[in-house]
């Protein structure tokens, strides 16, 4: 494939909360790989096969290193100057870090973890049964769940959770660009804070782990530890927001869905990855280029901007049979939600159990969940990197 002069712009907006863009399907048809032209005028490569993909985003040849990515806009790259964690390093430099951070996001650290977030997230339901609705899910479950989940982990003490919960809000709401900034500033000298207390006395959760294990061996600055701290909260909190909403208002077109898996817990798993393949939130996987590397007939040259479509590839009736449904019995369990390769996301297996708790204990005590206004009047996060819903109105 060549370069074309009428190369599709990007990103593309959703016609369709449940949906894609509808460019994504013709994409697809052209090409793994299709040159695209990003909202500032530069040029990118736009991976939307399943298969290329996946191949590409484990391919060391692609970069994560902001210097790298300078194609991209400065304001799309989700960091303050000077602010460098394991998300813009690349391998092996990343593998150091991110085995600092495994141990807290294992299988049976999750299993650990479980009865405190059940116990949340019953509160919080409870809560919103006895005020009445129509409530802000939102606001009301999907927030606070969040915010209560990354204190657990980080071991923020519970007193100052309130100020953390409306602090790292505050990015995810419609807010200026002012106000995000002060949020994070407000965040970062919070953590600073606490880090430091946590350097002097360390007691529980992850801050303390990575104080005893190392910041007093030296392979850790505390300002890499505030770092890693803030980017745990920025990214869990968004991503894990975004999907309890998306998937409450699917789940609440599909009562026959919450029935079968509320009478087999079994089947709650399946519902929670179908519903990650279905939305795909996290849809841009960013990469940028250090070598040639060759995709069948496509040449992508070092120093290429390279976007791996998630929303794309998990549509790709190449690898998912009868991709544009929800179907929580399919086979193909193998989705892009999360990425893939070396920086596939670390927190998928506590995302997930967030998900299936948030929505077991939702449809538990509120079966009769519905939309207090019309789907048309909902405000999709079509200005967003990380695609949702800001308020989502319910009643029962």
């Amino acid at each position: 494939m060549t370069e074309t002069q009428d190369a599709p712009a990007f990103p593309m907006r959703r016609t369709c909360p449940f949906d894609p863009p509808p460019g994504y399907a013709r994409m697809r048809e052209e090409g793994p790989v299709v040159r695209g032209t990003l909202w500032n005028g530069v040029p990118t490569w736009l991976v939307t096969r399943y298969d290329e993909a996946r191949t590409l985003l484990q391919d060391n040849r692609l970069s994560m290193e902001p210097h790298r990515l300078a194609t991209l806009a400065a304001s799309e790259e989700g960091t303050a100057e000077g602010f460098r964690t394991i998300v813009g390093m690349d391998p092996p430099e990343h593998g150091v870090y991110r085995r600092m951070l495994t141990s807290d996001f294992t299988v049976k650290r999750v299993r650990e973890m479980r009865p405190e977030l059940e116990q949340v997230t019953e509160e919080l339901v409870e809560k919103m049964l006895a005020n009445g609705g129509p409530v802000d899910l939102n606001q009301a479950l999907a927030l606070p769940l969040a915010t209560q989940v990354i204190c657990q982990l980080l071991g923020v003490p519970y007193a100052d959770r309130e100020f953390f919960h409306s602090r790292s809000s505050v990015p995810v709401q419609s807010a200026t660009a002012e106000e995000t900034q002060t949020a994070f500033m407000e965040l970062y000298t919070y953590l600073d804070e606490l880090c430091a207390k946590k350097e002097a006395d360390p007691d529980e959760g992850l801050i303390s782990r990575l104080v005893v294990e190392q910041r007093r061996t030296g392979a850790l600055t505390h300002e890499e530890l505030v770092h890693t701290s803030l980017l745990l909260l920025i990214v869990g909190h968004e991503t894990s927001a975004n999907m309890v909403g998306l998937g409450a208002l699917t789940l609440m077109d599909r009562p026959d869905v919450v029935a079968r898996a509320q009478e087999n817990p079994e089947l709650w798993p399946k519902v929670i990855d179908e519903l990650l393949r279905y939305h795909s939130s996290g849809d841009w996987l960013r990469r940028a280029a250090k070598e040639d590397i060759q995709v069948g007939d496509t040449l992508i040259k070092a120093g290429d901007s390279v976007i791996a479509l998630a929303a794309a590839a998990n549509r790709d009736e190449r690898a998912f049979e009868r991709p544009d449904e929800f179907d929580v019995d399919r086979t193909e369990r193998h989705h892009l939600a999360f990425g893939y390769g070396p920086h596939q996301c670390i927190g998928q297996h506590l995302a997930k159990a967030e998900l299936e708790i948030a929505f077991r204990a939702l449809f538990g005590k509120i079966p009769q969940l519905r939309l207090a206004v019309e789907l048309d009047e909902l405000p999709f996060k079509h200005d967003a990197t990380l695609f949702g819903v800001y308020e989502l109105p319910v009643t029962w």
